[in-house]
């Protein structure tokens, strides 16, 4: 008998060569005694009889199928192995663990922006995260009739549907469409509850979605890195101090280009103030022989004690009198 239990002894397990699977169907529908279930962490094994699901294994481990499967599952709790009467059911392998995906947009989508009639073109790339949410919905949705299930069949039917929702969520709320990075967080929430909703249908969850970049065409990037330079050069003086004190904190090679920069700054500051002294002295010296004549003033005709012409001297010719 010895013989026999070695000859028809087999393995059924999932090693999971293949990375992105969500799923794997054990190929043979034959399971013969002393076979043997072996479940990895991150597996569920589920047990399959005429379509319907007898029995879902979730701990890791090494089991044998007579004394440990048969005697939990639903309709073959009796099921007695015999020579030539192999168990006939299926064996499905759940990938429990989260997946991580790359996506990315196929085809520039075009948005409405103000200024550009014809739209601004954009593209945008990220990841998303999904797993397996409900074993039933993904028996019945897709176990039925596909051996296997992977992200790339995931990231398929996303992709389908994502230039729709990208435009849907960026329309949203008059966001900038020249700096959509900003909301980006926000837009990708809100595309991740709609991807979930859609997925859930097969019995995947949509864990996370992240936009990481959004793309732009070449003339707006140009037109945004001149902005970026108008509004660096309109700020020069206090760049230049920024860059002096940078090459200060640096030190080494650096400190003489930041010592003559310290130096002109210095000298512009000082010229700029002898400047300033020089227009207030000037405006002084204008203003004084103004006052002195205003105080001077002309002196009166006649001595006002007796009479006698002052011919503009400051004293009367004739009493003396002090005329101004």
């Amino acid at each position: 008998m010895g013989f026999f239990k070695n000859q028809f002894s087999s393995v059924i397990e999932w090693n999971e060569t293949r990375e992105g699977v969500l799923f794997f169907k054990f190929q043979s529908q034959e399971i013969k005694k002393g076979s043997r279930l072996i479940i990895r962490p991150g597996q569920d094994a589920i047990f399959l009889y005429n379509g319907r699901v007898e029995g879902i294994f979730e701990e890791d481990g090494d089991y044998d199928i007579e004394s440990d499967i048969i005697p939990f599952l639903t309709t073959l709790k009796s099921f007695k192995f015999g020579f030539n009467t192999p168990l006939r059911a299926e064996v499905l392998f759940i990938n429990t663990k989260e997946l991580l995906v790359k996506w990315g947009t196929k085809n520039a989508i075009n948005l409405q922006a103000p200024g550009l009639p014809g739209g601004m073109p954009i593209r945008a790339f990220g990841t998303f995260n999904c797993k397996i949410v409900e074993h039933d919905v993904v028996i019945e949705k897709l176990a039925g009739i596909r051996q296997t299930y992977t992200v790339e069949d995931v990231k398929e039917r996303i992709i389908a549907s994502l230039d729709q929702l990208l435009m849907g969520w960026i329309s949203r709320e008059g966001r900038d469409m020249f700096n959509l990075q900003a909301d980006a967080r926000s837009i990708a929430k809100g595309i991740e509850s709609d991807l979930d909703m859609d997925m859930r249908k097969l019995g995947i969850g949509i864990t996370d979605f992240v936009i990481e970049s959004f793309s732009y065409p070449e003339e707006i990037k140009k037109m945004q890195e001149k902005a970026a330079a108008q509004s660096m050069v309109g700020d020069m003086g206090r760049y230049t101090q920024m860059a002096a004190a940078d090459a200060m904190s640096k030190g080494g090679g650096n400190s003489h280009m930041a010592a003559d920069m310290v130096s002109l700054q210095m000298g512009m500051a000082m010229g700029q103030q002898m400047v300033n002294q020089m227009h207030q002295n000037g405006n002084a010296y204008a203003a004084q022989p103004q006052q002195a004549g205003a105080a001077a003033g002309p002196g009166p005709k006649f001595c006002p004690n007796c009479g006698t012409p002052t011919t503009g001297s400051k004293f009367c010719g004739n009493c003396g009198n002090q005329l101004f």
